[in-house]
């Protein structure tokens, strides 16, 4: 009876997850021929195409930041398009570029330009009576993107979490935690006693808050974007300007925070001839720098691996089943996909958590190694001499 229970619930949660999944993967695109625009902020009617799928095509689009957020079928959130032009400013819903009965995209006709959304789901001024972008257009982009909206949700859930157990400490100090708090104070303890003070050593507690928000932001970032449907699906992490910005911040603290000793190491490291000097020092400024571009690679790299290889499994049904031609051939290997599917998103859980680790624990070794204060050769880490301890 228990046994049943078990597989109902787990038969339940596969379900939920891959069946949108599945729908989400494939939406099939329309081609579009421009017809002229007509007056005011109305938009370009267009005739429409349909396209054969891409699974290339549907990858990149689905692994990219975007100016609205697809649900299913032809359904889209539409967000806010703020753009800065050499004319003036621009202000308008995303949703403008959805045209039709088959809300195929489209040109829109602004105040000062109209606007088009590229092949790379970039907004361009467009000429739609000669077809083409304008040249002579500058555009600034600063819209509320697909990236920009999953950050506003990641800081909402992290200060609901933090001010909620912040709020349950002070009600009940010194009790023993209960909901909320005993399953985030363990990952607490982890940060600070397995990275920071194992890392950075007696000077820790200046970086814990540093250490705590990246931590928290990467790993509930990285869960969020293995839910298939709103708010998730977004390749946040795997955005290599988010990526960018965390290992800048990092270098940051870590150039401001370092001391004599760490920067005397980099350009005149102790103990070593000045002939040899000449080629280590330029390694060691290029090791300073090419710190936080590893870090922002490996993320990157990481979490976009991860969907574009889910995204794989699933474009493999509608490439065996072509389109509908070969319904028996996609069914059939829908099986294996959906089984190889569901074992790389057990595998994204453990993969979500170790690179929010990784990224952590790198930072904070990182932090060690500024502040650490320099040994004499004849005394040891605690800074005692050599012969005390004999005795």
């Amino acid at each position: 009876m228990r046994f049943n229970a078990i597989s109902a619930r787990l038969a339940a949660f596969i379900l939920a997850f891959l069946v949108p999944a599945i729908c989400f993967a494939y939406d099939p695109e329309t081609k579009t021929d421009s017809a002229s625009s007509s007056a005011g902020h109305s938009p370009v009617v267009q005739t429409v195409e349909q396209k054969e799928f891409e699974a290339g095509e549907m990858i990149i689009h689905h692994i990219s930041d975007a100016h609205e957020w697809h649900l299913w079928g032809h359904t889209h959130i539409p967000l806010p398009v703020i753009l800065k032009t050499d004319k003036g400013w621009e202000f308008f819903s995303s949703g403008n570029f959805r045209q039709g009965e088959h809300h195929e995209l489209g040109v829109y006709q602004g105040t000062h330009y109209a606007y088009k959304l590229d092949d790379h789901g970039k907004i361009v001024a467009w000429d739609a009576l000669a077809d083409k972008p304008v040249q002579t257009a500058s555009i600034l982009d600063i819209s509320i993107t697909k990236n920009v909206v999953t950050l506003f949700i990641v800081v909402g859930l992290m200060m609901f979490v933090f001010f909620s157990i912040a709020k349950a400490y002070k009600k009940k100090p010194g009790q023993a935690p209960k909901g909320m708090q005993s399953f985030f104070e363990p990952l607490i303890v982890f940060v600070r006693d397995d990275i920071a003070k194992a890392s950075i050593g007696p000077k820790y507690e200046r970086y814990m808050p540093y250490l705590l928000t990246v931590f928290f932001f990467i790993w509930i970032s990285n869960m969020l974007g293995l839910i298939p449907i709103f708010p998730g699906g977004a390749n946040f992490t795997g955005n290599i300007a988010i990526t960018m910005t965390l290992a800048v911040i990092t270098f940051l603290i870590t150039t401001f925070s370092a001391n004599r000793h760490y920067w005397r190491h980099i350009f005149a490291m102790p103990g070593v001839p000045i002939p040899i000097l000449i080629i280590l020092t330029p390694i060691e400024i290029l090791g300073m720098f090419l710190k936080p571009i590893v870090l922002m690679i490996r993320l990157f790299a990481n979490i976009t691996a991860g969907h574009i290889i889910a995204l794989s499994f699933y474009s493999l049904i509608f490439i065996f089943g072509k389109g509908g031609e070969a319904f028996g051939t996609g069914i059939g290997v829908s099986i294996g996909s959906i089984a190889f599917t569901v074992f790389m998103m057990v595998l994204e859980l453990l993969v979500a958590f170790l690179q929010a680790y990784v990224f952590t624990l790198l930072s904070a070794i990182y932090f060690g190694s500024a502040v650490e204060e320099h040994h004499h050769p004849n005394e040891d880490f605690d800074g005692l001499p050599n012969a005390q301890h004999a005795h």
